[in-house]
């Protein structure tokens, strides 16, 4: 099993597929785009098969979550899935997209046998959509998630990062919304992981300041914490359940004690954590020759070395070097 130092265990494997994304949320990278990672950098689809096969079948892995960049991109997506779920034991499998293209996408996806999805919106405006986004695809986003509801991908959840005088006053109609279309919610602190490196955390819309928005609007009674495991979001029944809402306090209630995640990034690093510094290189070997017991030792021993936190608060916290988009969410 992969376990760390501290004793806690990973089996939540998430996956990037390519750093590459159809959108410039201002959040993750500037207006025109990073330099993408080579073709020959990236992971083939077999690749990322073989050493997902590893992780499930050797090391522990119960959920895998591919994620991106935008996964969607990802023209092996579907088969990926379909060769995820044909592992015994079949682990949980997730994706967290922008929502462009699933309209196409949500019924082969359901049909190839992936299980829940996450889906980005950070406003209902169109306007703010542009402003944020630099591309005006709200229609895209909205249509994705009524397809991935309408074959089954449930509970379609919403990943909303509210941002102080952006969209800071949509916090309310984004709940609204998802209650009246039977999604779950769930706010995400903004995080430094941006590629310009411009995060400040007196900008960042706090956990207790959207509690504190909701709260204003509906009534939110919160789980027992006892019952939250490595689950990273704090679940609000609303004004009675059974919906529920919940919120990811990564910087301000960080949540690593628990944590049960490991990252694979498209070229094949292993990151114990988002805010890592440090990644270990599993596609050299795999391209070297490396058998199975190999590759699942140097997995093992690379999250052997994981920290006990981020880190944030420390006064020599660095942000990665790596944005969002390069990590996988």
């Amino acid at each position: 099993m992969l376990v760390d130092s501290f004793g806690r265990v990973a089996t939540d494997l998430r996956v990037s597929l390519t750093d590459r994304c159809n959108l410039r949320c201002s959040y993750c990278m500037p207006p025109e785009g990073l330099d993408w990672l080579p073709k020959p950098d990236l992971l083939t689809a077999e690749e990322i098969v073989r050493l997902v096969t590893i992780g499930v079948e050797r090391l522990g892995i119960t959920e895998v979550r591919y994620t991106g960049g935008e996964p969607l991109l990802r023209r092996e997506l579907v088969e990926i899935v379909a060769a995820t779920a044909r592992l015994r034991p079949r682990p949980q499998i997730m994706l967290t997209t922008n929502g462009i293209g699933l309209a196409r996408l949500a019924a082969p996806l359901a049909e190839a046998g992936l299980d829940r999805i996450n889906v980005s919106l950070d406003t209902l405006d169109p306007a703010v959509f542009l402003r944020l986004a630099h591309r005006d695809r709200l229609p895209d986003v909205l249509d994705g998630l009524a397809a991935a509801h309408r074959v089954g991908l449930t509970p379609v959840k919403i990943n909303a990062v509210l941002m102080r005088g952006v969209n800071d006053h949509e916090a309310v109609p984004l709940l609204r919304f998802s209650l009246d279309h039977g999604y779950e919610l769930r706010f995400i602190e903004q995080m430094p992981l941006d590629a310009q490196h411009g995060w400040r955390r007196e900008n960042m819309i706090t956990a207790d300041e959207i509690l504190g928005r909701l709260k204003a609007s509906f009534d939110l009674v919160g789980d027992d914490p006892r019952d939250r495991g490595s689950a990273p979001a704090e679940l609000f029944l609303v004004n009675g359940g059974p919906a529920r809402v919940g919120v990811i306090g990564s910087v301000t209630r960080p949540f690593c004690g628990a944590c049960d995640r490991v990252r694979l990034t498209a070229d094949g690093q292993i990151r114990n954590c988002l805010f890592a510094t440090e990644e270990s290189d599993l596609r050299t070997a795999l391209r070297s020759g490396a058998s199975d017991d190999d590759l699942a030792a140097r997995w093992i021993s690379a999250v052997g070395r994981k920290k006990a936190g981020h880190g944030i608060d420390d006064p020599s916290f660095l942000q990665p070097a790596r944005p969002m988009s390069a990590i996988g969410g």
